[in-house]
């Protein structure tokens, strides 16, 4: 059992579900990319993006990796989060300083296992938001200060 497994496994609850719920990861929460990313690597859980609403809750990861193993990784209409963070840090230096400003969250659409019996693997799947649901003119840093001095 490597240490992310032991990690999620002690974790409370008995499901994966439960587990997750635990730390605050479940279906139609939204998270944030980094936060998420870190839950992914703390706990041995392979986390996707997606980018279509639509493929994102009709099909399942299976059946979207099986249609698009063909296509170059970053053609695809989704994406391991840990490759979209590094890529994205890559291509853009301020990266990490706009995510302080302006956090970017993700829905989680499933929480799932896959695999063969005796390997199965826990995975997680998100939704990217669309760029007409940014608004640049909400401070979310403000929102916290205000709710402190509530």
């Amino acid at each position: 059992m490597d240490n992310t497994e032991a990690a999620r496994n002690a974790l409370h609850g008995t499901t994966l579900l439960e587990k997750l719920a635990s730390i605050g990861i479940e279906k139609g929460r939204m998270i944030e990319i980094r936060h998420l990313n870190e839950v992914g690597r703390d706990y041995g859980i392979p986390v996707y993006l997606f980018f279509e609403k639509d493929l994102a809750f009709s099909r399942t990861l299976d059946q979207v990796e099986d249609e698009f193993r063909e296509v170059p990784e970053f053609e695809r209409p989704y994406v391991d989060v840990d490759r979209f963070l590094k890529f994205t840090r890559e291509n853009d230096p301020s990266f990490s300083q706009t995510m302080d400003e302006f956090p970017l969250m993700i829905e989680i659409v499933a929480i799932g296992e896959r695999g063969n019996p005796g390997h199965v693997v826990p995975f997680i799947t998100g939704l990217m938001p669309f760029l007409d649901d940014f608004d640049v003119n909400d401070d979310p840093v403000s929102h916290t200060k205000e709710n402190l001095s509530l």
